[in-house]
């Protein structure tokens, strides 16, 4: 019997950025991603949608739901070397970039901003008509705080505004289940106990996401498919971008 996809609000999204257990929830995530293998499949998105050949050139990223960057950074340590001339802005609703963080990246050699602004405010928000799209918008265990129409007015804008996105997101099922009732067993607080719970059936399976995708599909080239033990990815391009490596 399938999980019914239920969307519930989140205790860390809602504790003050300085709230001791919201510190402590956001250090419980670094193990969380490295159960989840997220830096990994995270990696592999960017490389499929992109030729071996086009990695070089410069490219434009938003990161939408950023949290502290730490993540993108371990992500960016990875892909640096393929992809070297990365402008990327990370937006979030709270100000959590450390200036270490914004050194680590660039080192690098990336360059970074941030933006503090609600993701729903920024899809409300119409760009400058001089305004070239984003190469990629990508999310992480983001897509699935939102629902109806809320759900809907963000595919819509980044559909607008990209020429790629790229979202990994919890894995709803019986598996990704058992998992998050676990979260305890490496050292989660009680923050990311329940949050793991709720995002689990708050998250995605199928192809739920390509059903939701606002584009045409003529126009778009896009992949759905299970990642990890407990991911879940949608992967989009443009067709005239002629992106999907081998």
């Amino acid at each position: 019997m399938n999980l019914p996809r239920t969307v519930s609000a989140e205790t860390l999204d809602h504790l003050p950025a300085d709230d001791p257990a919201a510190r402590r929830s956001r250090r419980d995530l670094v193990r969380v991603h490295r159960v989840m293998g997220t830096r990994s499949i995270i990696a592999r998105g960017w490389q499929a949608l992109w030729p071996p050949q086009s990695r070089s050139a410069p490219l434009r990223v938003l990161e939408l739901g950023a949290g502290d960057g730490t993540l993108m950074l371990a992500v960016a340590r990875q892909l640096a070397p393929s992809f070297p001339l990365v402008a990327l802005t990370l937006l979030d609703r709270q100000d959590i970039v450390s200036p270490d963080t914004l050194a680590a990246y660039a080192e690098l050699g990336w360059q970074v901003t941030v933006e503090v602004l609600d993701v729903l405010d920024w899809a409300d928000h119409a760009p400058g008509a001089a305004a070239p799209p984003w190469d990629l918008v990508m999310t992480t265990l983001f897509l699935h705080h939102f629902d109806g129409a809320d759900l809907d007015t963000l595919l819509m804008a980044i559909a607008a505004r990209s020429q790629r996105f790229f979202a990994c997101e919890p894995r709803r099922g019986w598996l990704a289940l058992t998992g998050s009732h676990l979260v305890g067993a490496i050292g989660a607080n009680a923050v990311t106990r329940e949050d793991a719970v709720y995002s689990v059936h708050a998250g995605f399976r199928a192809h739920e996401l390509t059903a939701l995708w606002p584009a045409p599909a003529a126009a778009w080239q896009s992949r759905e498919y299970t990642a990890g033990l407990f991911g879940h990815c949608f992967c989009t391009s443009r067709a005239e971008t002629g992106a999907w490596a081998q």
